[in-house]
């Protein structure tokens, strides 16, 4: 008894220092002060008005749906194959082409950045926006290759195998069969991918260029020399999207089946 009092107390102390600090960016989001405070004196909604007009804002938010969308949808028609190749057949030194695919996650961030610049932007001189493109879709693939990978490993082929007798091609058993029965681990794989591609911060910096900067980098330009609630009420509009989202996924797929 006494030991689950102790783990409940646990348990409430982490979900208290989880949502807490989002708590507090809500409050101070609706501030009439000039900076970010707490507690806040006043209500306005002025600072949600002062980010919905800056057209900067509005357009690093449009480019980071563009490449977030553009460089998950490129890695998942990569990585799911690849996941179904992996996990279908014996390939040699299939541990090591795992490792690799998953190198983007391991590596630190930063590093990653860097090494990119230097190959697509120095090396290949490529446009920035297909640049970022690039780099977007290579730290979004690991996630496809792993959440996607997991679903095929616990896939029984059996039931393709069955479609082939019956005089199915492989590609239609592939399309019919399999990708049907990993649809949950493909969404999952999709939101993990695009949620690191929108938030990604040193990838984003490193291959920004003028005009094409993504949402992260934009605000913490803006942060550098404006400490005011606008940023506390565009990452309140950033959580009401993604509630929103999670509310769309639980209506039609249902969050049991991609936890």
């Amino acid at each position: 008894m006494r030991k689950q009092k102790g783990m409940t107390i646990i348990a409430i102390l982490v979900f208290a220092f989880l949502f807490l600090p989002l708590l507090l960016i809500v409050v101070t989001s609706f501030g009439t002060a000039a900076a970010i405070q707490f507690p806040i004196k006043g209500f306005t909604l002025d600072w949600y008005g002062n980010a919905l007009r800056s057209e900067t804002m509005l357009e690093s938010f449009k480019l980071s749906l563009i490449v977030g969308l553009l460089a998950t949808i490129l890695a998942l028609l990569v990585g799911v194959p690849a996941s179904y190749a992996l996990a279908r057949y014996t390939v040699k030194g299939k541990n090591l082409i795992k490792s690799f695919f998953l190198s983007p996650t391991v590596i630190p961030g930063i590093v990653v950045g860097y090494t990119l610049f230097q190959f697509i932007v120095v090396a290949l001189g490529l446009p920035v926006f297909q640049g970022l493109l690039i780099g977007h879709f290579l730290i979004s693939l690991p996630y496809i290759i792993r959440v996607v990978g997991s679903s095929m490993d616990q896939l029984d082929y059996s039931m393709e195998e069955v479609a082939w007798t019956l005089g199915c091609t492989r590609f239609r058993a592939f399309m019919q069969i399999v990708l049907p029965n990993v649809s949950s681990g493909i969404f999952a794989a999709f939101m993990l991918a695009f949620v690191n591609s929108f938030n990604n911060v040193p990838v984003s910096m490193f291959l920004s260029g003028p005009g094409v900067t993504m949402l992260p980098t934009s605000l913490l330009s803006y942060m550098e020399y404006n400490y005011d609630p606008t940023v506390s009420a565009i990452s309140v509009m950033l959580m009401l999207l993604t509630i929103g989202l999670m509310y769309l996924i639980e209506k039609t797929l249902g969050l049991a089946s991609i936890a």
